[in-house]
């Protein structure tokens, strides 16, 4: 399988959402919950130019940050998060964003995916990250069986060796985006078919009907 997603995908892809610096990304990445990457690329293009640093974050306004960063939803507790964030890693962490994952999961609105993307992509620590195309995609593909995020990092953790854990996650999300999608999904041009739930469920329908 890992073979395969290589073939796919021989150079590196980049992270999908832009930034110059760990705190960027991290505020990026907090607006991506429930947001189209492209959409959030759209909203910091401006919002980091009004907040070049982290002390303007952290002395905004909320009701005016809610507005800047209205179009990436759930925008109440994104902007609390995001100030709130800014100021507890001002007087704690010298302005500096950890590695840790424990450290990381203490900043208001920071959960394991945001921590992970943290981790892979600015510190270089090898992690998983479970999104939606993540999730979907090991599940087709008979990686895990469970639902929850965290069990399914930790399932991927076991099949997938560690050197891979930042590449499968892009391989993944690029995967689902284009060709293994939520709804209507590319199975007859998919190279990873054979190894997936889904297609093998539609080739032998009678398996899964009840006897009488």
């Amino acid at each position: 399988m890992i073979g395969i997603f290589r073939k796919m995908y021989p150079d590196d892809i980049r992270c999908f959402l832009d930034h110059e610096d760990p705190w960027q990304l991290l505020v990026a990445t907090i607006l991506s919950a429930q947001c189209t990457d492209a959409r959030v690329n759209m909203i910091t293009k401006d919002l980091f130019v009004k907040y070049p640093t982290m002390e303007d974050f952290a002395r905004a306004d909320l009701s005016e940050m809610e507005n800047d960063i209205r179009q990436a939803g759930f925008f109440h507790n994104k902007a609390k998060n995001i100030i709130g964030c800014a100021n507890m890693l001002l007087s704690e962490y010298d302005g500096q964003v950890p590695s840790g994952i424990d450290e990381l999961t203490r900043l208001p609105g920071v959960g394991r995916k945001t921590a992970n993307v943290i981790r892979g992509h600015i510190f270089g620590i090898d992690s998983i990250v479970v999104d939606t195309h993540v999730k979907r995609i090991s599940r087709r593909l008979k990686l895990t069986k469970e639902e929850d995020p965290e069990k399914i990092e930790y399932d991927l953790m076991k099949a997938i060796p560690e050197e891979y854990w930042i590449s499968i996650n892009l391989w993944m999300i690029t995967f689902g985006r284009t060709i293994c999608k939520a709804q209507s999904p590319k199975c007859q041009e998919c190279p990873l078919a054979g190894y997936c739930r889904d297609f093998a469920d539609r080739q032998h329908p009678a398996r899964h009907r009840k006897t009488v």
